[in-house]
């Protein structure tokens, strides 16, 4: 049998800057098909807080209105209900953001967005 040690509550998680420029504080960040977003500054090499629970307005980038409860995706710029790009052939996949807070139009720029841990 093995043992587990209690490490952090997991609200935020600690996140390495493994590029040469500044991470700004409140940047969404997509690490292994999962997002987070920046607590702090992160300074290049440097670590810094990552939240990954809690509810956050997010840009918009799905041209269609989201209901509330759906599940929304990262695209690289904002959020969508595509689960990827849409191409025919390889794909590429989107990271689960969570779903949705609230209601949010078509011509909406902006989403709350519940992240799914």
């Amino acid at each position: 049998m093995s043992k587990a040690a209690y490490w952090q509550r997991g609200e935020t998680l600690d996140y390495k800057n493994a590029t040469e420029t500044k991470i700004e504080a409140n940047t969404v960040i997509s690490f292994g098909g999962h997002i987070g977003v920046a607590g702090t500054d992160i300074l290049p090499g440097e670590l810094g807080s990552l939240h990954v629970m809690g509810v956050f307005e997010i840009p918009k980038t799905a041209t269609t209105a989201i209901e509330m409860g759906a599940t929304v995706y990262f695209d690289g710029t904002g959020i969508t209900t595509a689960a990827n790009d849409g191409a025919t052939s390889n794909p590429t996949a989107y990271p689960l953001a969570g779903y949705a807070a609230q209601a949010a139009a078509a011509a909406d720029t902006v989403i709350l967005v519940k992240l799914a841990g």
